[in-house]
């Protein structure tokens, strides 16, 4: 049953809810739960998700494959990511390894379709629900590894239920260019047509569906929408913290990697199996790299804006992790100099003992 209390909305302009679906159950009331008492990972009928938080680059799998080898009776990681969970976008989305996908079990890894025009935050919830499930009643702890903001945020507090998708609107817009419905949001909503960008079809569509269907525009949903973030009672926060200039240096060193371990053969792979939907098409690196192959830019300028891309991400990831980080629980691991067994050895004693 869903637990009492307001859900809070997640961004309207990032979701598609079908009508009428049920959340899913265990759902957090008004008060945040204090999550400040030691957790008994023993005891397997109280197995804590475990939020292992991150900006891009931090470490996180390699954490999160320690942590599932050293939780007492194992652990098994959920991928909290948006564009982690396309089929063949194993390399630019920093997808796990097949060597660590054999260390550690891992869901939501790499199942659906990068040709599909949608997979939603409502998509996402339902699996990772029902992978939490499983892995608690095989008496393992899940691991939620992250990733999307708005995944975990959902996780923690629920999704809006509505507007609901607008499919004879959605239809009708489906030819007009982005450019076109971009000068019809400057004059509903004008703060959004500000923020989105005028070729992002897929939320200028949004946008317009949100506004025709509420008479309210989207950013003024967006203002309710408050920056608290709520607890979950069955849920604690590990959340890496990297310094901005040691962060940096990772995200330029990743992207090297990717280029010299065949981002573009995959990409290009990837065209030649039918090509992107809207939404995969999308990820950090996979636009930039198609510009690229479509002749617009050259190599060396498609790394740099993959770079630039990539570092902007990291530090709205940083913006919203400073909200998770006031969670009560939450534990802040500084991961500078340490390796991940330490990292995992320190998490867990603060997770049975918190200070």
């Amino acid at each position: 049953m869903t637990a009492p209390g307001r859900l809070a909305r997640a961004r309207p302009d990032d979701i598609d809810v079908p009508c009428g679906r049920s959340l899913p159950s265990q759902r957090v009331t008004d008060q945040s739960p204090q999550n400040t008492t030691p957790t008994n990972l023993d005891d397997a009928s109280s197995r804590p998700i475990i939020l292992l938080l991150g900006p891009t680059a931090s470490g996180k799998t390699a954490l999160s494959i320690e942590l599932a080898r050293a939780l007492p009776h194992g652990g098994e990681c959920v991928l909290a990511d948006s564009m982690q969970v396309y089929r063949g976008m194993s390399i630019g989305t920093a997808q796990p390894s097949r060597s660590e996908l054999d260390a550690a079990p891992h869901h939501l890894c790499g199942f659906v379709d990068p040709r599909s025009l949608e997979f939603t935050v409502r998509d996402w919830l339902d699996a990772a629900e029902e992978a939490i499930g499983g892995i608690r009643d095989r008496g393992r702890h899940p691991i939620l590894v992250g990733g999307t903001n708005l995944y975990i945020r959902a996780l923690l507090e629920g999704v809006f239920e509505g507007p609901g998708r607008n499919d004879a609107l959605r239809e009708e817009l489906a030819d007009v260019p982005a450019a076109d419905l971009h000068d019809r949001l400057v004059l509903v909503d004008p703060e959004s047509a500000a923020r989105i960008h005028r070729n992002d079809h897929r939320r200028l569509v949004r946008a317009l569906e949100v506004h025709a269907s509420t008479g309210v525009p989207l950013s003024i949903q967006q203002k309710e929408w408050a920056d608290t973030v709520r607890g979950r009672p069955d849920a604690r926060l590990v959340i890496l913290d990297w310094p901005v200039e040691a962060l940096n240096r990772r995200i330029n060193a990743r992207v090297k990697a990717m280029l010299e371990s065949g981002l573009v053969e995959e990409v290009r792979g990837l065209q030649e199996d039918g090509g992107l939907g809207t939404q995969a098409q999308e990820a950090v690196g996979y636009r930039e790299i198609l510009n690229h192959l479509a002749g617009r830019c050259s190599l060396a300028d498609a790394e740099e804006q993959i770079k630039i891309r990539t570092r902007r991400y990291g530090k709205q990831q940083r913006t919203w992790l400073r909200r998770f980080s006031a969670v009560p629980g939450a534990i802040r691991l500084e991961p500078e100099g340490r390796d991940a067994a330490d990292l995992a050895r320190d998490a867990i004693r603060r997770l049975q003992n918190p200070a």
